[in-house]
């Protein structure tokens, strides 16, 4: 899996990137996961796509950490991956052969959002 963030002059993007790539990878044995960042962090998505490239893996999937659809969503992504705007699967590159890549929505509108923000309302309200 790579976990893709738009990256920030600021720290805690990064680290709410890298951070959620652990939990992921605790949670799961399934993924191997790496973190890259469209712009203003290190490593770069085209860098992580690279490091893939030499991984004993059999599909991988490119799952964005973002909230809604934009540019980077739309356009920006799918052209690192090599796919046409709105496509959502294709081919990857590794080892001298090929194995099929998937291109996941974004978060999107989903209850767990909701709960989430109830729980940060809650939070919030602890400190009156």
């Amino acid at each position: 899996m790579l976990l893709v963030g738009h990256g920030s002059k600021l720290p805690y993007n990064k680290e709410l990137i890298i951070e959620t790539g652990r939990m992921i990878q605790e949670r799961s044995d399934e993924f191997t996961v790496r973190c890259g960042f469209m712009s203003m962090n290190e490593p770069s998505v085209t860098d992580q796509l690279e490091a893939f490239r030499q991984e004993e893996i059999d599909a991988l999937v490119v799952v964005p950490l973002f909230l809604a659809r934009g540019v980077h969503i739309e356009k920006d992504i799918p052209a690192l991956l090599g796919l046409a705007e709105g496509q959502k699967t294709g081919t990857f590159g590794v080892n001298g052969g090929s194995i099929p890549l998937v291109y996941a929505d974004p978060i999107g509108i989903d209850p767990l959002l909701a709960e989430l923000m109830l729980k940060n309302a809650s939070n919030a309200l602890t400190l009156l």
